[in-house]
């Protein structure tokens, strides 16, 4: 029942991130196309994240109050709408100008686009919800080989919908834009069809009214401020602004500092969406059962500092490959592994809450990594991002080997790993 459970919940992220990933390459094309500035499409692209980052940590306690199942559900069904009206921008943009703004048909488009971004961005609490059902469905041994498969089920999809959203945008945008609504209600019956609730299974000795406590932003408020918890989500927000920068301005470093064409710029990247597909889907598990969540984190930290001095200073093409395996990997691992940790320190009735939050800090991250990454380009060359990116995982590094490694809760971590079905709880900190 639990692999049938994973599969599903891999087919149903796979889905999600492949229509997510279909129409975001192709966005700033469809706006520009209606006469939408270099400004007005970087705050189109930003839309997505700023409502993600408000309706993330909402989605997910709500989650942890009325069940993933249900929640997933509403979060699928704002993305088919948001799509929907991105397919159908032009055509409802227009109607829209002829009542309040005939002059200026293209800026009603525009708007519309806006509207269905920040719509989607709303109900984009996917990722979190699906963590929070891997987290109900697993013991704490197989929480990051979980959630690493769930990582490598967006991995898949990120490298498979860049490609095909360019084939479909043959025929024009909002082509796309349909085949990613078609792609949300294929995921919203399977959602109906396929995927029962996981949170009356949750911690099964613990009693229902603990499970589905009342939706309180407080309880959200003083997951940050408990020291555990607290640092872990503090080292997912500054890696995030390290691994964002990365990914956002790479296509600009690559054409800077080596002249790439966007179809080599494109190879590149599909590299590393394998490379990171692999780390999630394979080396997780293998390594989580070797060694303890906190050392890898550590570790992972600190070779992330090193490999992003490495892509700074990328004398050639070739080099800068090499040095993106440690960046990749290391990029994976504390993706899934921050998540996993956060799942095992939280209470199960907060679950959802918590990984609602990391949702609204790796939305914060985007938000400021690409202009700050400009920037840096700018005034300092093509090295910038990487030196600041590094600069700032140098003091991560130092803050983890300080409060994440070697903390009392962690090492209990490790100690009750050995006893499924106990909870480690909050308490603990």
């Amino acid at each position: 029942m639990r692999n049938r459970r994973l599969a599903t919940v891999f087919l149903i992220a796979f889905i999600d991130l492949l229509g997510f990933s279909l129409i975001l390459p192709l966005l700033p094309y469809y706006a520009a196309q209606y006469g939408a500035s270099e400004a007005v499409i970087g705050l189109l692209v930003a839309s997505y994240a700023v409502m993600q980052m408000i309706g993330g940590p909402f989605l997910g306690r709500l989650s942890d109050r009325y069940g993933r199942r249900r929640v997933l559900m509403v979060c699928v069904a704002g993305t088919l709408v948001g799509f929907l009206l991105l397919a159908l921008a032009d055509p409802l943009g227009r109607w829209l100008s002829r009542l309040v703004a005939p002059q200026a048909p293209n800026a009603s488009v525009i708007a519309v686009l806006f509207f269905s971004r920040m719509l989607a961005g709303l109900t984009g609490g996917n990722l979190s919800v699906v963590q929070a059902y891997i987290t109900d469905v697993t013991d704490e041994r197989g929480r990051a080989r979980g959630l690493g498969l769930i990582g490598a089920a967006f991995g898949l999809g990120f490298i498979i919908g860049p490609a095909v959203g360019g084939l479909l945008s043959r025929w024009g945008y909002g082509v796309p834009a349909f085949a990613a609504a078609g792609l949300a209600a294929l995921n919203l019956a399977l959602i109906y069809a396929w995927l029962p609730e996981s949170l009356n299974a949750a911690q099964g000795a613990q009693p229902q009214a603990a499970r589905r406590a009342p939706f309180s932003l407080t309880a959200l408020v003083d997951a940050l401020r408990r020291p555990y918890t607290g640092a872990l989500l503090t080292t997912r927000f500054l890696f995030s602004v390290a691994f964002s920068m990365f990914q956002t301005i790479f296509a600009l470093y690559a054409l800077r500092r080596f002249g790439l064409t966007a179809q080599s710029t494109g190879f590149v990247l599909t590299y590393v969406g394998v490379l990171v597909v692999l780390v999630q889907g394979y080396l997780v598990g293998r390594l989580t059962d070797r060694f303890r969540d906190d050392l890898l984190i550590a570790l992972a930290v600190s070779v992330m500092t090193v490999a992003l001095l490495g892509w700074a200073w990328a004398p050639s093409v070739a080099w800068l490959l090499v040095i993106l395996i440690p960046i990749a990997a290391s990029g994976g691992l504390l993706n899934t592994l921050i998540a996993s940790t956060l799942t095992k320190a939280a209470r199960p009735d907060e679950v959802g809450g918590i990984l609602g939050l990391v949702t609204a800090l790796d939305s914060a991250a985007r938000i400021v990594a690409p202009s700050l990454g400009g920037v840096l380009i700018q005034q300092l060359g093509t090295a910038g991002p990487g030196l600041f990116g590094a600069a700032v995982m140098a003091g991560v590094s130092a803050f983890v080997w300080r409060t994440i490694w070697n903390h009392p809760l962690a090492l209990r971590m490790v100690r009750e790993a050995k006893m499924p079905g106990q909870s480690y709880g909050a308490s603990g900190e």
